[in-house]
């Protein structure tokens, strides 16, 4: 049920926040590894550099487990953070008017922070998004609850049809005989033209992927209004639900795009090719959201903390520093100013430089839990938010 004055303002005793769970860091810690295997191969010019099998396979768990899938994840935790902190400030006694400025100076400043990261760094960044779409729907923040699945699911029709058509676009590029994001154009040779990519490139990439945000930020605020992975115990046959029914919509449903884009079968750009296009789209939300219900599952089987557990989660907890992270080692590690690694490998190696990058997240992520250290870009977004 939709809690009282709009689900914020006062917020029942049974769902009040308790402090810091389990799940949703322990989903935050494990997504950040699908994000780097999503965005590391686009900085490989060619995928068939090494072992042919380990390539094909390596391509076949990109487009079938983590394009759009680890994206949509993201997101859906993005919202279910808001969701969190609303909560919690509506517990502490903030109104709704408090509840909204601090949600919009949120909002200002990840648009800084992610200008930043795609300027300095690479531009592939989702962090300015965001910052748009909270700036455009903090609203939602305190929407009832089947406002936001109505919302959720109006807007991820559009979102559907938008992604349809860039993938119809990437089988085109296949049936021509090209190779769909290898050598991708935003590697520049100096640092000076990669800055001035990252200038040119920043308003649509800020503003573009808004109807793709939105349908998974507010499920994610659905879910975080119930606490669905804060108590996991209390949603067990919810999550069981979300995580089988989806995860294995996802699995059937994108398996024929995943076929053309790999080369198994004929890329269509028929009727063949939309259908395709459809079930992979539309199972990249499935499958996202099914994935943070499976995590959720975990979690409860995890009561008892083991190193392995407390170190995913202290990542987690730092999953906008550690974002950053990534991008500043695909910077370092690919560019031709840099340590140009990127025309030595094939995408294989590639998959295993994003699996190195996750370890030495965590690693770095539970000396700072250890030393008592939070993570420095979610300190400086706390700090720069909160000002009056």
């Amino acid at each position: 049920m939709s809690h009282p004055n709009a689900g914020l303002l006062a917020p029942p005793e049974s769902v009040a926040p308790r402090g810091r769970s389990l799940a949703p860091d322990l989903a935050r810690g494990f997504m950040l590894l699908a994000i780097a295997l999503a965005h590391i191969p686009g900085f490989i010019a060619d995928w068939d550099r090494g072992p042919s099998g380990l390539n094909a396979a390596a391509d076949t768990a990109r487009v079938l487990l983590f394009d759009n899938q680890a994206r949509i994840m993201f997101i859906f935790l993005f919202g279910y953070g808001l969701g969190q902190l609303a909560l919690s400030r509506a517990a502490q006694g903030s109104d709704w008017t408090d509840i909204r400025k601090l949600m919009r100076r949120r909002a200002f400043w990840l648009l800084v922070i992610g200008f930043l990261n795609m300027v300095v760094l690479v531009p592939l960044d989702f962090i300015s998004a965001y910052g748009v779409t909270l700036l455009l729907f903090a609203g939602l923040v305190r929407a009832r609850g089947k406002t936001l699945l109505w919302t959720g699911f109006t807007v991820l029709a559009a979102a559907i049809a938008l992604s349809m058509w860039t993938e119809i676009e990437q089988l085109k590029q296949i049936a021509a005989g090209s190779q769909p994001g290898a050598g991708i154009d935003f590697i520049k040779d100096d640092f000076g033209a990669h800055l001035l990519l990252g200038l040119t490139v920043f308003p649509s990439k800020a503003l573009g992927s808004v109807v793709m945000i939105v349908p998974a930020m507010v499920f994610g605020l659905w879910a975080a209004r119930r606490r669905v992975l804060d108590e996991p115990e209390r949603h067990r046959g919810l999550l069981r639900g979300v995580a089988l029914g989806f995860l294995g919509f996802a699995l059937v449903a994108r398996i024929p795009y995943t076929l053309m884009q790999t080369g198994v079968l004929d890329a269509d750009t028929g009727t063949i090719g939309w259908l395709a296009t459809a079930g992979h789209s539309l199972g990249g939300y499935a499958g996202g959201i099914g994935a943070a219900a499976l995590v959720g599952l975990i979690a409860i089987r995890l009561a008892r903390r083991g190193p392995f557990t407390t170190a995913v989660a202290a990542l987690g907890q730092r999953s906008m520093t550690f974002y950053i992270f990534q991008s500043a080692m695909f910077l370092v590690l690919y560019y031709p100013f840099m340590l140009d690694l990127g025309g030595t490998m094939g995408l294989a190696g590639s998959f295993a430089v994003g699996i190195g990058i996750w370890v030495v997240s965590l690693a770095l992520a539970e000396w700072m839990r250890r030393a008592g250290h939070r993570g420095p870009f979610e300190t400086l977004l706390r700090r720069l938010a909160e000002r009056r």
